[in-house]
């Protein structure tokens, strides 16, 4: 490159300056400031040309980029690629043989070191599609004898350490709203993207300029008209030279504040210093050598740029993260919604590549092997490299003065779109026919006339389809810009092929096997297991349960059968969606060698974790027993729960607690011959704690009755276990002693508390509730104490007869203004916080009121009495006649002291009726025997033998 090469485009530029900026000859500080970027871009495409090492300029998934990239290969022929990609990735390329494109570099950290708390998981992701120059470039170096690839960018550790605050979120895409397209747009999950040439103007004002005069609805339009098309077939030189230009003009025109700036320099600084390293100790020709770097960065200013250079620069240290690689499957849609792509743009540009392959006739690289592609014959030799160094001559003045030569129009390939989308369309459930083809062909070159463009591209007849053809509604799934992506190309998603897998996803490939279904396959496949036919495949169950823990909800999904303590299923039936989430099983192998023991590690992370509750570690604890056996993992959680318990200065996870404490103790009661150790120091550990805050609990205002009723559930239940290892009684006793609460609903849990502990006779409650519906200052909350008396029947299952009691009274007494408010928070609260209470309510109202409806009028409410004249209500309170002989009756009669003991103190009140013999005012089973003496006689004779 001679230093007058563009001398002309510079005065040229400088006159332009002039002239826009100030005709009238003010402004001149405009005037300044434009030439000053104009020159500066031309400044910075001579600088890079002129460069010893050679620089090749892309834009990341440009066809035109790796068509450059495959000519300019095969006619230099490089004995070392430099390629801008983090360093430490390079050990996964030798396995994109074994994958099918696309897919995804990654490396992944959850257990950090060296970064901020709760920062991690950490992820990074480079997509990789054959239509894009860095795979050529790979393809090249890796299967071409004698050369070597190094990528020179940062490390992935590098990466975060130069990211401001946080990993920066994938942009959405524009338009997906697809609930299918959502889902494989989805693959790289929250992982921060790595790509080559990031050409996007990052000067808003800009880009809608250029989108307003372009005519066009999104950048990725724009730079396929502008950019793309125009440099599918240029020469090198002019391929070359835009690219720095364009990436030269957008780095220029960046905004001051953009934070980008300072962590894209850092990343140029250390890609020069990394390649003059590698130059030194490999001794290489810098003349023999390639940099692939975005164009973006072939623009750089920095003082490290070039071999020349001497300027220092240190390379900070990785941190103590331990770093997990593999490949991951990737997707046109994933690397869209990474990148912030137009929905449909990397589809488009496949088979804008596909269509210049054959155009041209280029012989692209292809790594040996490769899944996905069709068999070729045997690769044929490199020709001799080109050897002639002739100084390229200023192209940019012939591009930028003259308006590129467009193809025209191609009939056939637009007549063969328009059948095939009419075709999908009808499929879909569109009213689409010959017609609409007709019209779709006539709207496309209309479109593509008046943009200025002498041939409709894909964008252009995308709209022209969905003009014609879709009308006020979609009828199916996919719209029609949907199906025009499909028909140019499709969603392609690619595989990772089963050498590439990393041990524990090969492990579950391999112990799933059994099955007898096909894993990679994308779609949901129903897999059978009958475990009493076919006991070996009890291991394939184990298996699927634990993949059900750890991957995402609709990987394994059982339509029958369960696993729960102490249960297991003879025969089960699973839904299998495996190869579409492919990526999690691979992530779930940067943590551990087994399934099992991800798994582990995950369980012993839940509990050790600072903001892990007893609840927490109990379901740890069962998650050990059903997956994992129990044993000593579950010894071990158990006794980080009883820690947890102890710590805990609240009691929001009361129930949580309860519920999965009870469910322990029946399973090791059934299964063990005694309990665990932690199961006992969990019982006394929780009675004593409990215990202890009661009393504040009661007056808490942020805690709920339902909290409190666990707590006396878990007091009242573990008490006869907490007594027999050694608790006093007398501690419970005390804490409800010393409870004074003040909410109604509190009150009322209290009252039960007192009564469960014999406190609080029966007969005294029944009166304090009964007060309370007499006192008309109090009717209005009497609702709220009925909530608390039926959230009593958790700790105190023997209130229910109570509890049905007060709800009849409370129906037959409180006023509708009172009532019909609160019915439908009864019902809200019975089914959120309740749930389980209910069968017990109904059961007990089952036994109270009759079952016939002839009986209703007859019937008498055991708590109101009998009417007059009726016999005296016997021990226990409740009318009725009088009791029938027998031995029982007569036990009971000739020891009245132990029964009258029963009945005070349950708060029975009434006394002692006469015991009559069976007779016909015995009731209908009486006047039955007296109809028919002969069978009792019978009977009795029997039994006298």
């Amino acid at each position: 490159m001679t230093p007058d090469t563009f001398d002309a485009l510079r005065g040229q530029l400088l006159d332009a300056a002039r002239t826009f900026a100030h005709p009238t000859g003010t402004a001149a500080d405009a005037s300044d400031a434009l030439a000053g970027i104009l020159s500066g871009i031309v400044d910075d495409v001579d600088r890079a040309l002129a460069e010893e090492l050679e620089i090749f300029p892309v834009c990341h998934h440009s066809p035109a980029s790796a068509l450059a990239m495959v000519r300019r290969l095969r006619e230099k022929q490089p004995k070392v690629v430099y390629l801008e990609l983090c360093e430490d990735l390079r050990p996964l390329l030798d396995e994109l043989r074994n994958c099918r494109l696309p897919v995804a570099l990654q490396a992944f950290a959850s257990e950090l070191d060296g970064f901020p708390p709760g920062a991690g998981p950490l992820s990074v992701v480079a997509p990789i599609t054959e239509a894009s120059a860095e795979y050529q470039a790979i393809a090249y170096a890796l299967d071409t004898p004698g050369v070597e690839l190094v990528l020179v960018d940062g490390s992935t550790d590098h990466v975060f350490q130069w990211l401001p605050d946080e990993p920066a979120r994938p942009a959405p895409s524009e338009g997906d709203e697809d609930a299918e397209r959502a889902e494989e747009a989805a693959l790289h999950g929250d992982a921060v993207g790595i790509e080559i040439g990031d050409l996007r103007p990052r000067f808003a004002e800009l880009e809608a300029h250029l989108l307003h005069h372009g005519k066009v609805r999104h950048w990725s339009e724009w730079w396929d008209q502008y950019v793309e098309q125009p440099l599918t077939g240029a020469d090198y030189d002019t391929y070359r030279q835009v690219m720095v230009l364009i990436g030269s003009l957008f780095r220029r025109l960046r905004p001051s504040e953009d934070e980008r700036v300072a962590r894209d320099e850092e990343r140029e600084r250390y890609m020069w210093t990394r390649m003059r390293e590698h130059l030194a100790a490999s001794g290489a020709d810098p003349a023999d050598c390639l940099y692939v770097c975005g164009a973006y960065h072939a623009a750089s200013r920095v003082e490290q740029f070039g071999l020349a250079s001497d300027a220092p620069y240190e390379i900070s240290p990785r941190t103590g993260t331990r770093w997990r690689y593999g490949l991951i499957p990737s997707s046109h849609s994933a690397i869209e919604a990474q990148f912030g792509l137009a929905s449909g743009t990397v589809s488009i540009a496949a088979a804008t590549w596909s269509k210049a392959v054959t155009r041209f006739r280029d012989t692209p690289f292809r790594l040996d092997g490769q899944k996905g592609a069709a068999k070729r014959a045997k690769r044929a030799p490199l020709p001799p490299p080109s050897t002639a160094a002739t100084p390229a001559a200023d192209r940019l003045s012939g591009f930028l003065s003259s308006p590129p030569e467009q193809d025209g129009l191609d009939e056939a390939e637009l007549l063969g779109w328009c059948v095939d989308i009419v075709r999908l369309a009808r499929r879909n459930g569109y009213l689409a026919s010959t017609a609409d083809a007709i019209a779709v062909f006539e709207t496309s070159v209309l479109l593509a006339g008046m943009r200025n463009r002498a041939r409709p591209t894909p964008y252009d007849f995308q709209d022209a389809a969905v003009t014609c053809i879709e009308k006020d509604v979609v009828p199916g799934r996919r719209d029609v810009r949907r199906l025009c992506e499909i028909l140019l190309g499709g969603d392609r998603i690619g595989q990772v092929g089963y050498e590439a897998l990393p041990p524990l996803a090969r492990d579950v490939y391999d112990r799933l096997e059994p099955l007898g279904v096909d894993l990679e396959k994308r779609t949901i496949q129903r897999a059978l297991l009958d475990l009493s036919a076919n006991p070996e495949l009890t291991g394939c169950s184990d298996l699927l349960w634990i993949l059900r823990r750890l991957l995402p909800e609709d990987a394994v999904r059982p339509i029958m059968g369960e696993r729960r303590l102490g249960e297991r299923s003879t025969q089960e039936s699973w839904d299998l969606a495996i190869g579409r989430h492919q990526r999690s099983i691979i992530e779930l192998g940067y943590e551990g060698i087994t399934i099992e023991q991800v798994l582990e590690q995950r369980l012993r992370r839940t509990v050790w974790d600072p903001k892990a509750t007893a609840a927490v570690a109990l379901g740890a604890v069962e998650d050990a027993v059903l997956y994992l056996g129990g044993g000593r993992l579950a010894d071990e959680l158990g006794a980080r729960a009883v820690e947890l318990l102890s710590a805990e200065r609240t009691v929001d996870d009361a129930p949580e607690v309860l519920r999965r404490i009870r469910r322990l103790l029946t399973y090791y009661r059934a299964t063990e011959p005694a309990l665990p150790e932690w199961c006992e120091a969990f019982v006394t550990a929780g009675y004593a704690h409990y215990c202890t805050l009661l009393p504040t609990a009661f007056v808490d205002e942020e805690t709920g009755v339902r909290q409190v009723a666990a707590m006396l559930g878990f007091l009242f239940s573990m008490e006869s276990l907490a007594l027999a290892l050694g608790c006093d009684r007398a501690q419970l006793e005390l804490a409800v002693l010393q409870s004074h609460p003040e909410a109604p609903a509190k009150v009322a849990l209290l009252w039960a508390a007192r009564s469960q502990l014999g406190l609080l006779p029966m007969a005294e409650l029944r009166e304090r509730c009964d007060a309370l519906l007499a006192n008309p200052l109090v009717v209005p909350s009497f609702p709220m104490y009925l909530s608390g008396f039926v959230q009593a029947l958790e700790p105190a299952p023997a209130l229910a007869p109570f509890v049905v009691e007060l709800l009849s009274k409370a129906f037959a007494r409180l006023p509708d203004a009172v009532l019909l408010p609160w019915l439908p928070k009864l019902i809200t609260t019975l089914r959120d916080q309740a749930g389980e209470l209910v069968p017990v309510l109904v059961r007990e109202a089952g036994r109270t009121f009759p079952a016939a409806l002839p009986s209703l009028d007859a019937f008498v409410p055991p708590w109101l009495g009998r009417p007059p004249g009726a016999a005296k209500a016997g021990p226990g309170g409740h009318a009725g006649t009088a009791p029938v002989g027998g031995p029982v009756a007569e036990l009971l009669a000739g020891h009245r002291a132990a029964c009258d003991a029963v009945a005070a103190l349950l708060g029975c009140d009434g006394g002692w009726q006469e015991i009559t013999g069976i007779g016909a005012d015995s009731g209908e089973a009486g006047a039955l025997l007296a109809r028919h003496p002969e069978t009792a006689t019978a009977l009795a004779a029997l039994l006298e033998r």
